[in-house]
């Protein structure tokens, strides 16, 4: 006797699978990073991130509004700083005319509804090209807290709608919500990374930003002491809930794919959106492997996004975002 229950008369056809596809992909999920460098002019294409680009503040403007025109509404800001500017406290990060003040003027000049994410972290800051303060050979937290909270602030001043601490220092989400409540930025939001994992999928990152650890004496190569060890799960959870405990409104989860376990776990467990960043590794990894003609770009890169937040996650920090909204149409 041939079964009753027949599950493919709902993968029939098209029509019916989009009628009862579980998760939807649309441009409202996403969140794009934006690569920021000084100068004018300059639109300069990242080896390792092809397609992908460094803007001057002039052409970050033209491509604020043309994301907001493609239904793209927040945007989460990075900058290269010069050499010349870097030191181990982060010093330029607090210049009220920095790069960062004056790119989240920038955007919110060009596009003022556009929601504005800044990146607040000391490494593309840091003539060490780490997340905190160096010394003795150890990253200290509560000293780097201190710059992060700053500089926190001064982007609320400038502008930002939310501000997006990826350090993983202990107790800084704390320390930003009270300065910015101090300070009266009492809507400025937070999106805190909350698991954010020492990984090598970053490499392509640091190209754009130079912000690789230096390999030097008394400097710590990587970022283990602070970035979580890839190897754990129950710690994100209370990596996580710390952070909603001092304040945080989104939890990020970062890298994506290879996490995808940890997404549903925090899902589960938490009452707040939660972001997840596909890095730059995981789209160089296509990028590369499409060129080569191994893999079908578009349909590896919807696939991908799809089971991001089929994992749970709310919100999509990607730089495959305006590619796959061409592709929704």
């Amino acid at each position: 006797m041939y079964p009753l229950i027949r599950p493919r008369r709902l993968r029939s056809s098209e029509a019916v699978r989009s009628l009862v596809r579980e998760t939807i992909i649309s441009p409202n999920d996403f969140l794009v990073p934006l690569f920021v460098v000084e100068g004018k002019g300059i639109k300069e294409e990242i080896p390792s991130m092809p397609n992908y680009y460094r803007l001057s503040l002039d052409n970050l403007t033209k491509e604020v509004k043309e994301l907001w025109k493609m239904g793209l509404h927040s945007v989460l800001l990075f900058v290269k700083v010069p050499d010349n500017l870097k030191d181990n406290k982060g010093s330029e990060a607090l210049n009220e005319n920095g790069l960062m003040q004056l790119a989240i003027k920038t955007v919110k000049n060009a596009c003022p509804e556009m929601l504005v994410m800044t990146d607040v972290a000391l490494d593309p800051y840091s003539s060490y090209g780490h997340d905190g303060i160096v010394a003795d050979g150890e990253i200290l937290n509560d000293e780097s807290i201190e710059v992060l909270t700053e500089m926190s602030v001064s982007h609320a001043k400038a502008g930002a709608d939310f501000v997006a601490p990826s350090d993983m220092m202990d107790g800084r989400i704390l320390s930003i919500r009270e300065a910015l409540e101090d300070e009266g930025y009492l809507d400025t939001g937070i999106m805190a990374y909350s698991a954010k994992y020492a990984s090598a999928f970053y490499g392509p990152f640091r190209d754009a930003l130079d912000s690789a650890p230096v390999d030097i004496k008394n400097v710590p190569k990587d970022k283990k002491t602070y970035q979580m060890d890839y190897a754990n799960r129950f710690e994100a959870i209370r990596e996580t809930q710390l952070d909603i405990d001092e304040g945080a409104d989104i939890v990020m989860v970062k890298p994506g794919l290879c996490y995808l376990d940890i997404v549903r776990e925090i899902k589960n467990e938490v009452d707040v959106p939660v972001a997840v960043y596909q890095v730059s590794g995981e789209y160089a990894m296509v990028k590369a492997a499409a060129e080569k003609g191994w893999l079908d770009h578009d349909a590896v890169m919807m696939e991908q996004l799809t089971a991001i937040k089929r994992a749970g996650a709310n919100i999509i920090a990607s730089y495959f975002a305006k590619d796959a909204v061409k592709l929704l149409g």
